[in-house]
Parts: structure tokens; C-alpha cells; sequence
């Protein structure tokens, strides 16, 4: 039988205050071929082929069969080839992304004939928050939410085009878990006031492309201060002040760091790969644009 492909992308979430609520679609990507096969194949490869896995823990699989039987529907066996190019570990929504492949693998096997909505929806609920996957499948700056009836409430936004984004990326992993384990339970009024106001202030410099109030609007409260332990040098990057640097968050739940800086300012973020490296770390720039829409599906290979 032909071959299906989707094509999802890599994101970067929370982007400083949005905690849970704000994500970004990059052009780095998790490629998916696929079609119905007597016996469960999978055959990872490209970037962290060795740590994704080809047996029937693979993440991809597991969630389509979950998807099946929320659907009621037995998930049959397939042939799925892999292409990943998202650093694993790495805070660039991996994990998200292979739970839309998986999602939209199992409608697409089982014919749910669903729209990206339900698709997003189906996803959000596996994933439990909507940031990354509202972004990856959607595109662009996605600001989400999940509703009292578990429907997902997404809003796209574009970057200006004077602005520009980067991606840097350490030379180790740190697992979600581990990022999720030190934040604490409650927070005071006054931290969840300090990132309200400044959610509100980077959406507002993003539309309106006010950009001396995107350094104060990348401030957070909620999660960063407390990773920072865990990602020498990210207490200096966040404070950083440099002309053409509109500021830097920490991706998602780390440990690479995204930088928004004005165009023709690239230079910039080779002063955080100097501070990882004063700390003891190598480190890349990955140079991504934001595209402006989710995964792609193609039919008929």
C-alpha cells in the first residue's frame, strides 16, 4: 500500500511568563511515513535516532493506540518510518510531537476523518496542557487554553518580521520530569500577579511591536527561577542586556534557551553559547523561522 507522511514541528513553550499557556511553532521538524502492516514495524532515524524507540513503547505508537481506544476503534499494526530532526531532551516539544504524529496516525489508519481541531483537542487531552501541541498543530504563537468541557481555546499570532528567533541548545538533557519535579505547588499573589501582567505585556509588544518592553515582558516567576539550578548560566542569560537582544526565555522545560532578537542583530546569541561555555557546556544555535501553520499531511506517496 502507499505511504502516508506527516510533518510536525518542533516548539518552544511558555516563552517566559506564558507558563503552560503560550507556544511557538519552529521550522525544525519530526517527519512520519506510514501504512498498514501485518506486524508492528518502526525504524527510527536522524537526529537522537538511537533514543527513540523501535519496539511498541514507542511514543508515537503508544499514543495511537490510546487514540484508538478512546475512539472504540482497534488500532491496527503499521509500517512507521521516523525522521526526527527535534533534539530529544532538549525542550523543543519532542515528546509533543510525537504525540501528534500519533494522533494523527491513528485518524488517519482508522478513518476518524477528524479536522484539526478535534485533532488538537485529542492531543491536548493526552498531553494534559495545550502549549506545545496547540503550536505544533497550528503554527505561529499559539496562545491556549483548555475549556470546562476539555475543549482546547487556541489563538494564533504572527511574530513581526522585524523580530527574529534562536534556538540555543546545551550539550546535555534535561527530562521534564526532573524540570517539573522543583517547581512548587502554590505560588504567592504576588508572583502569579507578576506574570499576569507580563503574559499580557508580551502579547501586547508582540502585536504592536513595541520592542523596548519585551525584556520586562520575558520575565517569569513561575517556573524559570526555579530551573535555573539546573541550567548553568540561564540566571546571566535571562538578565542579559545588549542591543538588537529583545530578551531570552528558557524552552519549555530546558535546558536549551530561546533568544528573540531584532533582525541583523544575529550576533547576539553567540553570547549565550559564551556563557554556557564559561559554565562548562558546549553548545549550537539552531536558526529557525516560525511557520505559519502545524504539521503538514501528505497522502499518496
Amino acid at each position: 500500500m502507499s505511504w502516508t507522511e506527516v510533518r510536525i514541528p518542533a516548539t518552544s513553550a511558555n516563552l517566559g511568563p506564558g507558563f503552560d499557556a503560550l507556544g511557538m511553532a519552529l521550522s525544525i521538524y519530526l517527519e512520519c511515513r506510514f501504512r498498514p502492516s501485518e506486524t508492528l514495524v518502526i525504524r527510527p532515524l536522524g537526529r537522537d535516532a538511537e533514543m527513540i524507540s523501535s519496539g511498541p513503547d514507542n511514543l508515537i505508537w503508544q499514543t495511537a493506540l490510546q487514540v484508538g481506544e478512546h475512539a472504540g476503534r482497534p488500532m491496527p499494526n503499521i509500517e512507521l518510518q521516523v525522521l526526527n530532526d527535534i533534539p530529544i531532551g532538549k525542550g523543543l516539544g519532542s515528546s509533543a510531537a510525537a504525540l501528534v504524529a500519533g494522533v494523527v496516525i491513528a485518524d488517519e489508519i482508522l478513518g476518524l476523518e477528524w479536522d484539526r481541531h478535534k485533532i488538537l483537542d485529542e492531543a491536548a487531552r493526552i498531553e494534559g496542557h495545550p502549549d506545545n501541541v496547540s503550536a505544533a498543530v497550528l503554527g505561529s504563537i499559539v496562545a491556549s487554553a483548555i475549556d470546562s468541557e476539555g475543549i482546547t481555546r487556541a489563538v494564533r499570532m504572527q511574530l513581526p518580521a522585524r523580530y527574529g528567533v534562536a534556538i540555543i541548545v546545551p550539550d546535555f538533557i534535561l527530562p521534564t520530569s526532573k524540570a517539573r519535579a522543583v517547581l512548587p505547588q502554590t505560588y504567592s499573589r504576588a508572583d502569579a500577579v507578576f506574570n499576569i501582567q507580563r503574559s499580557a505585556l508580551l502579547i501586547a509588544a508582540m502585536l504592536t511591536q513595541t520592542t523596548d518592553a519585551f525584556h520586562e515582558a520575558l520575565m517569569d516567576r513561575l517556573h524559570q527561577p526555579y530551573r535555573t539550578a539546573l541550567v548553568p548560566g540561564l540566571s546571566e542569560m535571562l538578565e542579559l542586556r545588549e542591543d538588537g537582544l529583545l530578551g531570552c526565555a528558557l524552552s519549555g522545560a530546558g535546558p536549551s534557551v530561546l533568544v528573540f532578537y531584532e533582525r541583523g542583530s544575529e550576533h547576539v546569541c553567540e553570547l549565550m553559547r559564551g556563557i554556557f561555555k564559561k559554565n562548562g557546556h558546549g553548545s549550537e544555535i539552531l536558526w529557525a523561522h516560525i511557520p505559519d501553520h502545524g504539521y503538514d499531511l501528505l497522502q499518496g506517496l
